[in-house]
Parts: C-alpha cells; sequence; structure tokens
C-alpha cells in the first residue's frame, strides 16, 4: 500500500535538516518523576510487540532497553535491537509518542550501525488525544521522510502501540491515502495490529476531527484487549503516556466569535516554509532567499484620492463592498487547507473542497491540490438572534491544482472560482444531504464559503444605500476591481479602496517611553518615529495596556489626533510609511460619498460602461 503518492507530498519537501529533532510542538513536563525509572509498564508483557506493515509505517508497543530486562523473562524481552534484526536493518525512523524518556537509551537505536532517525512528540495518553499541533507535526515528519528514504521503514510507538499510535496512523492514511474514510482507515489499522483504537475516546476524535459520521450498524470500537484489563486491575501502576487526571468536560457555554480569534492549528515550521515558497512560485514571485524578510505577498489595494479615480475612466471596474474582517489567504492542497494571515503565518484547517465532478453528481473522486485563494474571514449575525456564522468571503483565485493564473484577467479568476471551488462543494453538500446515509457534515467545519460579490460601478448607489446597511456584517467601505486586470502581489495601485470618513485608518504601534506615548511606523524594514502625532483613547482605558500593541486608528479632524479603534492582534507590524502617505492623502482630499456617487454617474455614460449598463447584474 503506499501512502506517500507523488500527489501528496507537500509535507515533505522542505528544506534539508542534518538530523531529525526529538521535540514536542509544545513545551509539555515529560512524566518522569511520578514514575520509578526501572518500573516495567503494566501489561507490557502481554501485549504484542508490533503489527503489520502499513505501507512503510510499522506500529509497535516501545521497546524497552536492557536495564528492564531482570523484570522481563528472556523470551518476552523486545528491544531495538531485536526490532532491527527482525526489518533487516531497514528501519530508518523512529517517532516516540510516550510521556516520558526513561524507557530506553537513544543510543539503542544505532547500536547495528545504521543511521536511525528519531523524532519524540510527547503525548499525555490515557483519556487525552494527541493534540491537532501534534498530529500536523507526526503528519509532516513521516510524509518527510518517506519521501527521502522510500525503502526504509518508519516504527510509531507509543507504551503499548494502539490508541496514541492508531490515532496518529489513522490521522496519516486520512491526508495521504485515496479518499480513505474514517471508518476505512480505523479498520486498516486494527487489521494491522488488532484489536486497534480499543478507547472510544479516540474514536470519536477521529470523527469529529474529519466531520464524518460514526456508523450505527458496525462495531468500531473493539473492547479493551485481556493483557490490559489485566494490567489495569492493578490500580497502584500507570504508563508514561497515560494520565491520572481525568478527561472530564466541563460545561460548555456560549462562545461569542470575534474577527481576531485564532483559527486552525499551527504547523511544523519546515513544512511553512515549504508551503511559503509554494505560494511565491505559484504568484510567480522570485522565491524567498534565506534570511530574506518575510512579506505576506497578498494585493493590497490603495486609498482612493483625487487623482487615482481617474483610473474608473480608462478601463471597466466593477466594486464591492470593503468587509470588516479578517484578511487571510487559502492555500488548499491534498492533505489540508491553510489560512495564511497577514504575517505570512500558516494555520491548518480541516475543510473539504472536492474538484468539480465530469458527471456533475454524487462525490468527487479528487480535491483541489495547490489551489491558493484570497479573501476575508467575517462573522456574521443572523438577524432577530444572536446566532453568528463565521464566512470566508472568497474574492480572488490565484491558481488552481498547481497550475498558476494570475495573468489571467479578473473577470475570468472570478468566473472560474465559482465553478472549480464554491459549485463543487455545494453540489457534493447537497447530494449527501439528500442521501439516506450521509458521512460527511459539510455544517462541522470551522467556517462556511462562499464567493463574494462584485457588480459594476453604476450600482454604487445601491450597494451604499440599501445593500450595506443590510448587512449581518460590519462594512467600512468600497474595492473598485479592474475587471480585465490580473493578479498584482503586494501593493497594486489599480486596486482602489474607499472608507467612510470616519472609517480611513492607520494602523500603528504604539509604545509607553517613561511617560510618553509614542507611535511608529515602518520605513525599509525599521521601525519610524511619528513623533507629531498624537493618539487619544475613547474608552478611557491605561495607556500602558496598548504599550507593545499594533493599534488601528481613525483621524480625528477637529482635534487632529488619532483616535484608537482596536487593538490589531493579526497583525505584527505597522503600516509602511507610504501606506501612511497615501491613507493621509485619501483624508486630506475628501471624497465623500455624496462626491463619490456623483463623479460615478459621469463616468458610467461612458461607452464601455454604458453597454454593459443593460445586462448588469444589481446587488440583492
Amino acid at each position: 500500500m503506499n501512502l506517500v503518492s507523488s500527489d501528496c507530498k507537500l509535507t515533505t519537501l522542505c528544506m534539508d535538516r542534518e538530523k531529525y529533532a526529538s521535540y514536542p510542538p509544545k513545551k509539555r513536563r515529560l512524566n518522569n518523576s511520578t514514575t520509578n525509572y526501572n518500573t516495567l509498564p503494566p501489561g507490557w508483557i502481554g501485549c504484542p510487540e508490533f503489527g503489520k506493515k502499513i505501507g512503510f509505517i510499522i506500529p509497535s508497543k516501545v521497546p524497552l532497553g536492557e536495564h528492564f530486562n531482570n523484570q522481563i523473562p528472556r523470551a518476552k524481552r523486545y528491544s531495538f535491537r531485536d526490532l532491527q534484526r527482525i526489518l533487516g536493518r531497514k528501519l530508518g525512523l523512529v517517532i516516540d509518542l510516550t510521556n516520558t524518556r526513561r524507557y530506553y537509551p537513544l543510543s539503542d537505536l544505532n547500536q547495528e550501525n545504521n543511521t536511525i532517525h528519531h523524532v519524540k512528540i510527547t503525548c499525555s495518553g490515557r483519556n487525552s488525544v494527541p493534540d491537532n499541533e501534534s498530529v500536523n507535526l507526526f503528519v509532516y515528519e513521516v510524509g518527510k521522510f518517506l519521501a527521502r528514504q522510500s525503502n526504509k521503514y518508519v516504527v510509531v510507538h507509543c507504551t503499548y502501540g494502539h490508541n496514541p499510535t492508531g490515532y496518529m496512523i489513522v490521522h496519516y492514511l486520512m491526508r495521504t491515502g485515496s479518499s480513505v474514510s474514517v471508518t476505512q482507515a480505523i479498520k486498516i489499522f486494527a487489521d494491522s495490529r488488532p484489536p486497534g483504537i480499543y478507547k472510544p475516546e479516540y474514536i470519536d476524535a477521529l470523527y469529529d476531527f474529519y466531520h464524518e459520521v460514526k456508523p450505527d450498524n458496525m462495531v468500531v470500537c473493539p473492547p479493551t484487549p485481556d493483557w490490559k484489563i489485566r494490567a489495569e486491575l492493578d490500580l497502584n501502576s500507570i504508563a508514561d503516556d497515560e494520565d491520572i487526571t481525568s478527561n472530564i468536560k466541563e460545561k460548555e457555554e456560549m462562545i461569542v466569535m470575534r474577527n481576531d480569534d485564532v483559527l486552525g492549528d499551527g504547523i511544523p515550521f519546515e513544512q511553512e516554509c515549504f508551503l511559503r515558497q509554494k505560494c511565491y512560485q505559484l504568484l510567480r514571485l522570485s522565491p524567498l532567499r534565506e534570511n530574506e524578510n518575510v512579506q505576506f505577498p497578498g494585493s493590497h489595494p490603495v486609498s482612493l484620492n483625487h487623482e487615482n479615480i481617474e483610473l474608473l475612466k480608462q478601463q471597466c471596474y466593477y466594486a464591492t463592498w470593503k468587509a470588516d474582517g479578517t484578511r487571510y489567504m487559502m492555500l488548499i492542497t491534498a492533505e489540508g487547507s491553510y489560512l495564511i494571515d497577514r504575517n505570512f503565518r500558516f494555520r491548518r484547517v480541516q475543510m473539504r473542497f472536492p474538484c468539480r465532478d465530469s458527471n456533475g453528481r454524487g462525490l468527487a473522486k479528487k480535491t483541489h491540490h495547490f489551489t491558493l485563494l484570497d479573501g476575508e474571514m467575517i462573522i456574521d449575525t443572523l438577524p432577530g438572534s444572536k446566532e453568528q456564522i463565521r464566512r470566508y468571503l472568497i474574492y480572488d483565485m490565484m491558481a488552481i491544482s498547481s497550475i498558476s493564473i494570475v495573468e489571467q484577467p479578473f473577470c475570468d479568476r472570478w468566473k472560474m472560482l465559482e465553478k472549480e471551488v464554491i459549485e463543487p462543494r455545494n453540489n457534493e453538500r447537497n447530494h449527501i444531504q439528500e442521501s439516506q446515509n450521509p458521512h460527511y457534515r459539510y455544517d462541522l467545519e470551522a467556517f462556511r464559503v462562499r464567493r463574494k460579490d462584485f457588480w459594476l460601478i453604476h450600482t454604487v448607489t445601491n450597494v451604499l444605500k440599501e445593500f450595506i446597511p443590510k448587512l449581518p456584517h460590519d462594512a467600512d467601505g468600497l474595492i473598485f476591481q479592474a475587471w480585465f486586470d490580473p493578479y498584482v502581489p503586494r501593493t497594486h495601485k489599480g486596486l482602489l479602496k474607499w472608507k467612510y470618513a470616519e472609517m480611513n485608518s492607520v494602523d500603528f504601534l504604539f509604545e509607553m517611553v517613561g511617560d510618553r506615548q509614542v507611535l511608529y511606523l515602518h520605513e525599509r524594514g525599521r521601525k519610524k518615529l511619528m513623533a507629531r502625532n498624537k493618539v487619544v483613547f475613547q474608552d478611557r482605558s491605561s495607556p500602558s495596556l496598548y504599550s507593545g500593541k499594533i493599534i488601528e486608528c481613525s483621524w480625528n479632524p477637529d482635534d487632529r489626533v488619532w483616535s484608537c479603534m482596536r487593538i490589531r492582534s493579526d497583525k505584527t507590524t505597522p503600516n509602511d510609511y507610504y501606506t501612511y502617505l497615501k491613507v493621509m492623502r485619501s483624508i486630506e482630499d475628501n471624497i465623500t460619498e455624496a462626491f463619490l456617487v456623483n463623479e460615478i454617474s459621469r463616468i458610467v455614460t461612458l461607452p464601455m460602461y454604458a453597454c454593459r449598463i443593460p445586462i448588469a447584474k444589481m446587488p440583492k
């Protein structure tokens, strides 16, 4: 069974590293103090040594070092030397999921003059399933190794090689297999290492994570094996990937969604480096160089002023509302989807993006792989209720299945976005909802997805007066997009934004220097002191609470000071000084709503607009 296909190697092609590190993704205290160094894990002797190979992955119980030999009958001993003898020197990587380092010295791995890499991913065990960042690290490390050493085996072990081990391997199968369901992946592991995962918490967590429905008509979670039952009768002993704390769920409270909520799960740094390079490649940018300052490559609009408003007369423009949300690009791969924030950091989210099916019905056999989108995350509050819905409004597509389309006109990219991304999701979701045995639940995904609408600019009055006031989320202005423009990374002088006067803003770095309040911008990668600029905090809170933070400020023309609107927790750097000058130009130009509407009413009499107006759609 080939688990690393040519289409699923995104987590494997990254920067070289001399040795595989032994580390947990988060700082955790290893469970060394509560258990005697030489205490044998209860039930270990009766637990089978290892399972059948799954591709090149072998699930195993923990091999024990020689310091345990006096407690184990000779026929029951199981060490790395035994394992290497069985595998014929084809062992290349060991992933240790236990919560201790006492089971064996790392020197045991290379007694046969082999180079065996070791990765430690600390898992608590017991009723606590591995966290999502640990899973991301596991999938990345296994995939990377198998791409480089395709003829060597990966041994994965916790204490007994069943629950944490099975949980991790099932995740790997789900992300690298070909349309494997959770039920199928669980069975693959169970067939390899009977009885498989036997704790219901792990089984339930897998179905929940992948938004799949647990079948009622089959046994998914087997009974606890006899050797484990006997071990659990000894209440004074506990294994080192088990936790004596209970997994009691606290009473769930209603969570209020915020735009600055952190979405998704962190990924290994090396994987992030590779994905950054992939985005640069898809955007037709020069590769990132070592030690180069990493910048978010997404397209940024410039503020509308009396000079660049003339662009609306030079080519056909469409308009959309400027949502007051959070900017994200999204990279969709076969292994997972990644939200990319303004700091060019990646976080994995579990979403499904099927490719367009040729017959237009049923479940798609393929999903998108290296499709790059641009959009904004907003939170809709349903009218007449407090119910909130998080939604990703996609307004552009820069690549589809590894093919860059940045040079194609916006009108084609926008239409392709609906046909290749949105419609397949909607069709599959409708098919699943209509089926008698739905297995995937789109409603459990972290957010909903839709394409953002654009309209010919003659609709601006309608957008401002009727459409925006009815929106279930905040909007702070308009975006003007040239219909035939390519996608331009970073600052795009042809992409225009107009904001309500009170919403024109600049993001500063605020610091308290003694008793002085200081504002900074960026210029050529360095802090630039804005000595004559002052800020006031309307909520009368202590300025010291904002020190060291990026704050979004609007201009108060009467008092000629900046008013703090909010902390920008999604940003780590202030605006560039060039951006500040553009915003100030826009503020000084004072393009009011009335001026904008009147100017556009004259512009749309031009032939390039007049011929389109009769067939143009209106906002709904």
